[in-house]
């Protein structure tokens, strides 16, 4: 990766609405942040070469958060179904439509929860699991990034 490379990627950054991008090529690892400051930028260079590009699937990712519980023997059901991507997240088909999901509703493995836009392609978000929906964390229409929470899940 040639320095004109990474001053293009953050020429680009600068001008999208991501709000963070974190990418790893080769021996370098290009991470690239808004939250604080306008155009925050970091560049770390590793000893062990990276040979793959890191890039999120359409499948939804569900992480567990027992890092709530009062010790370590007990366990929660209680998941998130993550975006795997940025983009707009979308609760329904069309805007005439009814909901993919509700609060309550019980869910199969592979149905889809919702679409998350990203560069004009509509990508639809299926559950990992057989589930219940606990809650919707994101509104209709949201900029959504990698890895946010989108719907609050217990496993069944």
């Amino acid at each position: 990766m040639q320095v004109s490379d990474i001053q293009e990627l953050m020429a680009a950054f600068d001008k999208s609405q991501i709000g963070y991008l974190k990418l790893k090529v080769e021996s370098v690892e290009l991470v690239l942040d808004k939250s604080g400051k306008k155009g925050v930028s970091t560049l770390v260079t590793e000893s062990t070469p990276h040979h793959s590009l890191q890039t999120p699937t359409a499948s939804a990712c569900a992480i567990n958060t027992t890092a709530g519980a009062a010790s370590v023997g007990q366990k929660t059901k209680e998941d998130y179904i993550l975006s795997p991507m940025v983009g707009t997240f979308y609760h329904r088909p069309s805007p005439t439509a009814s909901p993919y999901v509700q609060v309550g509703d019980t869910i199969k493995k592979g149905q889809v929860i919702g679409i998350v836009e990203a560069m004009k392609i509509m990508n639809e978000i299926e559950a990992e699991c057989d589930c219940k929906i606990l809650a919707i964390e994101v509104d209709d229409a949201t900029a959504v990034e990698y890895g946010t929470q989108l719907i609050k899940i217990e496993k069944l």
